[in-house]
């Protein structure tokens, strides 16, 4: 069992969430005890304030965390690529048409769903300013070291949610302090709130912990000063996009004309990415030897992770459903777990890992996809009419409802190794969810390196090494496959495919929509909820 730490639960206080954008962000108090009597001393103030924070990272609700649970920021940055894909099976999956509208990008500003997703980004933000005014209010508690950290803490929490904004949904309030009045709450630039977030990771930066925050301790689940450096690198290497306050109306900034000020020196956007990640490097981080090693049941030894949702089904109610979400009905039950039998990879997907081709099959093929017969224990599992369970990855369709494989297209979700021990149906874990790794930290720096006209090469290799796979020149296009091919099922497709400029394309089985090429699904659209609830708001067209 893991220790118990920080992250648990254990706000005291009351702390009052301004409805700055409606009820959404309303709450309710935490306790009937005063502020004075919960915060007496630096521990207390961090459990009220920062350590309140974490709770919001993983999430057991629909909608909510970074990574776990479904209409979030992973399903609109998985499912609306060539990654991945939740067919509709008859009955089953049609939800409205909500996952259709994401693998064919005809999302809209009245979806609920969508709502839900800037919803829960502002309430984290709002968060992080109480937090940070609550270490103010109370800094005659800690010394002047302690006050920069706690502040330093906070503050890179905000820069990373948004990061997710930037990326998402691009020209939105910037809240550095909690408003009373509506009337105060305007969209910014997309371009200002790429800085903004970039200059305070960089100013806080060296005054978080100089831990690996995936290992378990007292900086456990946290985000320490190497995540802070991975944020940065991730957004120096997607400035020449996060700095387009509308694809539409303005062509992109060139990456070597994007300065930035680095450690004295002025860099441009690819030599800045290098910089971050040779800080990565310098901090120990390297690849496990075995690539399934990170996604064991117990991988907070990982030398390879770096940011972490903890997870331990004794203690922390974060849970990770998408092992859950994928698996056919008796491959769970065969488990002794449950399923839904939901979503599964694209055939572009399975042929870029090599199956179905005559080419050679990828090694990572079996760590990432159940397909083709099932084994459980050694044993078959077969279906209700007692036939072999076959997962079949090339029958995929985004609607299967007349297909004879309605219930087995697609090659399953696989990845974590499954706990045994898991409660409800298996989406409480002892895996601790991977947000960032070092894998991703050599790719990054493989493809800055390219696009600054130098070699990437020994950083690609490395990678592919790992896996036993032989090695390929690092140019863009093979990068961008072993993105792929590494990063399966980890959230990245749909970044990686908006900086290639490919997310605007037909590919797999979607089709692209009309004008697409214009870039405007790169953005999704401010919710009109959002709008009605505020005046000052205006959608991305606007900009």
């Amino acid at each position: 069992m893991k220790p118990k730490s920080h992250i648990i639960h254990l706000a005291l206080i009351a702390i009052t969430l301004l409805g700055m954008f409606g009820s959404c962000l309303e709450d309710e108090a935490r306790d009937r005890i005063s502020e004075d009597q919960a915060i007496t001393s630096p521990t207390s103030l961090w459990i009220n304030s920062i350590g309140t924070l974490y709770n919001s990272i993983g999430s057991a609700e629909e909608g909510k965390g970074l990574q776990g649970t479904y209409r979030g920021i992973y399903d609109y940055s998985t499912f609306t690529t060539d990654e991945a894909i939740v067919p509709i099976r008859g009955g089953d999956w049609y939800d409205g048409g909500f996952w259709k509208r994401l693998y064919t990008h005809e999302w809209n500003a009245n979806d609920q769903e969508l709502y839900n997703l800037w919803s829960y980004l502002f309430q984290s933000v709002v968060r992080c300013n109480d937090a940070i005014a609550l270490i103010d209010k109370h800094k005659h508690l800690l010394t002047q070291a302690q006050l920069k950290a706690y502040d330093a803490e906070a503050r890179a929490i905000r820069a990373m949610y948004y990061y997710y904004l930037v990326d998402l949904f691009g020209n939105v309030p910037l809240l550095e302090r909690n408003h009373t009045s509506v009337a105060e709450v305007s969209n910014t630039r997309r371009s200002q709130i790429f800085y903004f977030a970039f200059i305070e990771l960089q100013q806080v930066a060296p005054y978080l912990a100089d831990v690996h925050s995936n290992l378990q301790g007292e900086y456990y689940g946290r985000l320490t000063r190497p995540v802070a450096h991975f944020l940065l690198a991730k957004l120096a290497l997607n400035a020449e996009v996060f700095l387009c306050d509308n694809p539409v109306r303005h062509a992109h900034k060139q990456g070597k004309d994007i300065i930035f000020p680095v450690d004295g020196e002025q860099l441009n956007a690819w030599q800045t990415t290098i910089r971050y990640c040779e800080k990565l490097q310098a901090a120990g981080y390297t690849l496990e030897n075995n690539y399934a090693d990170n996604f064991k049941v117990h991988n907070e030894t990982s030398r390879e992770n770096i940011f972490t949702i903890p997870m331990d089904k004794n203690l922390y109610p974060n849970q990770y459903q998408y092992l859950f979400r994928s698996r056919h009905y008796n491959h769970g039950k065969a488990l002794g777990m449950g399923a839904e039998n939901g979503a599964c990879a694209t055939i572009s997907t399975v042929r870029a890992f090599g199956y179905g081709t005559t080419g050679k099959l990828d090694t990572r093929f079996k760590q990432n996809f159940y397909a083709d017969t099932v084994l459980v224990d050694g044993d078959t599992v077969r279906l209700d009419n007692g036939q072999p369970l076959v997962y079949k990855p090339l029958a995929v369709a985004v609607d299967l409802t007349s297909s004879p494989y309605i219930k087995t297209a697609g090659a399953r979700m696989a990845k974590y190794e499954i706990d045994r021990k898991a409660f409800l149906d298996g989406k409480l874990q002892d895996n601790d969810i991977v947000l960032y790794r070092y894998a991703d930290v050599l790719l990054m720096l493989a493809e800055a390196k390219v696009r600054n006209g130098q070699s990437g090469q020994a950083e690609l290799d490395a990678v592919r090494k790992r896996s036993g796979m032989p090695t390929r020149t690092a140019s863009l296009a093979n990068i961008l496959e072993e993105r792929l091919l590494e990063l399966m099922w980890e959230g990245w497709r749909r970044q990686d495919l908006i900086r290639f400029g490919r997310f605007t394309h037909s590919y797999d089985l979607r089709q692209a929509l009309e004008k697409e090429d214009t870039g405007y699904t790169t953005l999704f659209p401010i919710p009109n909820r959002a709008i009605e609830s505020n005046k000052n708001l205006r959608p991305n067209s606007e900009f």
